[in-house]
Formats: structure tokens, C-alpha cells, sequence
């Protein structure tokens, strides 16, 4: 199915399938993803939620045997196509991972660590985007007295937002959330799901979510798949009152999942 909004959309899914081997995860999905918007993307596990996700900026190439089929068009332009540059797309096409992962370093040093590699040396520089960056997360007044000690010694709710400022250190375009809160606890899952929401403003967001709740809270359209296939897709305030299709109210009621 493809979004009600033919407008504005940054990505356009065209009859996309993920096989890892011969085994088919993610089959023949049709979607547009808005820009400045947050799509949620729900379903039980092992249904390509993820699988999908991570295609957005190619994470899946990693995988040996995984391929794709179809397209995934990011501006016009197919992410697939051999000219890609994957380093490029995944700095404009930032991720947030389940499990808070910043790197065995000090907080100023996981924020500047995408900055330095693409060239920027000077210090005012870099302490301009450690400081932006930090704000944009919503840590900066928690951290900005403890930039050089360790990105591993704060919070789980700080680890996350730590790796969401290193993302946005990288000025991205896109950011893919994948289960952001699912180990947080509520406190440190309302500051972030704040976070998310702020930062549509100025950043395009798909998160990857079993907290149907959560999607109904923080999402403009909402996508519910099944076995690989994307059964609905729709504006969220609707999706979640009135589904189309007799599956996707299966699931938001909790008859299976």
C-alpha cells in the first residue's frame, strides 16, 4: 500500500523485498516516508519491521548473505544503485539502536567522533557542535560539566540520548529509531519520546516500535506488518481508531501479537 501523502516524501518504497539467503523477510512493500514527519512501524517480532528499517541506509549490507530487491529511493535517487555512497548516505540517514551503545570514550569525544572523520579539526568547532548537539538531545545541562569523563558512566536514558547527539552531530537528514525505549525506564522513555517529537521539526523520523501505545503517542503515520508484508499504512489518528483492514485490528485489540 502506498501513503494516503504523495507530497513532501523523502523516501518512496517501490516493490521492495529483503531475502537473507532464500529465506524472504520483507516482501514486495510499497510505502512513502514524509519528510519532517514521524512513521512508526509496528507488528509482531520477526515481521521485517526491522529488516526494513535497517535498509534505509543500507545497515543490512553488513549481513553476507542478505539482498534486496525492488527500490528505495531517497530523494529521487535509488540508495541501491552501485554509485551510492554508503558512508555518505548513512551520515545523512543517521540510526538509534535498541541497546544505548556510545563508544568506551568520554562524552565530548563520542559526539566529535563523526565530525573529526569528516575533517573538522578545529576546537571551537568541535566544541560548537558538542554543545549543539548535546542541546538538540536534550543532555547538554545534564552533562556539560562532565564532557571528558566516560560516555559509559551516566544513565541508560543519557547513554540514549548521548548516541542520538552523536547522530545529530552528523547534521543528518533522516533518523531511524530502532526500539529507542524498549530497555528505558517510563521516566527515560517521556524524555525521549519528547526528544523524538522536537526533533521533527527539522529532521525526518522512522522508529520501529512493539509499544502500540507509543506509536499512537509520538507518530503521524503509522505502517502494521505482517510476515514481511506491509498490511496497512496510514495517518496514525485514524490507523489506531478506524483500521481498513481486519488484520491490523487483530492485532491493535490484541487478539495475536
Amino acid at each position: 500500500m502506498v501513503s494516503e501523502s504523495s507530497n513532501g516524501n523523502l523516501f518512496q518504497i517501490k516493490n521492495f523485498s529483503v531475502l537473507y539467503g532464500d529465506v524472504l523477510a520483507v516482501r514486495n512493500n510499497t510505502l512513502n516516508i514524509e519528510a519532517n514527519k514521524i512513521t512508526a512501524m509496528i507488528g509482531p517480532s520477526g515481521c521485517g519491521k526491522t529488516t526494513l528499517l535497517r535498509c534505509l541506509n543500507r545497515m543490512n549490507d553488513l549481513i553476507p548473505t542478505c539482498r534486496t530487491e525492488g527500490q528505495a529511493l531517497f530523494h529521487g535517487i535509488d540508495i541501491y544503485h552501485t554509485d551510492t555512497d554508503v558512508i555518505e548516505l548513512r551520515r545523512r540517514v543517521g540510526m538509534v539502536f535498541q541497546k544505548p551503545n556510545p563508544f568506551p570514550s568520554s562524552i565530548y569525544e563520542n559526539v566529535v567522533y563523526g565530525p573529526r572523520v569528516r575533517g573538522v579539526k578545529k576546537r571551537n568547532q568541535l566544541d560548537e557542535i558538542v554543545e549543539t548537539s548535546l542541546k538538540r538531545a536534550a543532555l547538554w545541562n545534564e552533562v556539560k560539566d562532565k564532557l571528558n569523563e566516560s560516555g559509559l558512566s551516566i544513565s541508560g536514558g543519557q547513554m540514549q540520548r548521548l548516541c542520538i547527539a552523536r547522530s545529530l552531530a552528523q547534521e543528518p537528514e533522516v533518523l531511524l529509531f530502532d526500539e529507542p525505549t524498549s530497555a528505558l525506564d517510563p521516566i527515560s522513555t517521556a524524555k525521549i519520546e519528547e526528544l523524538i517529537i522536537d526533533l521533527k521539526k527539522s529532521i525526518t523520523i522512522v522508529i520501529v516500535t512493539h509499544n502500540m501505545q507509543q506509536a499512537a503517542r509520538i507518530s503521524d503515520y503509522t505502517a502494521f506488518m505482517y510476515l514481511g508484508e506491509l498490511v496497512e499504512f496510514g495517518d496514525t489518528d485514524k490507523f489506531f481508531v478506524r483500521p481498513k483492514n481486519k488484520l491490523t485490528e487483530d492485532y491493535i485489540t490484541g487478539r495475536f501479537g
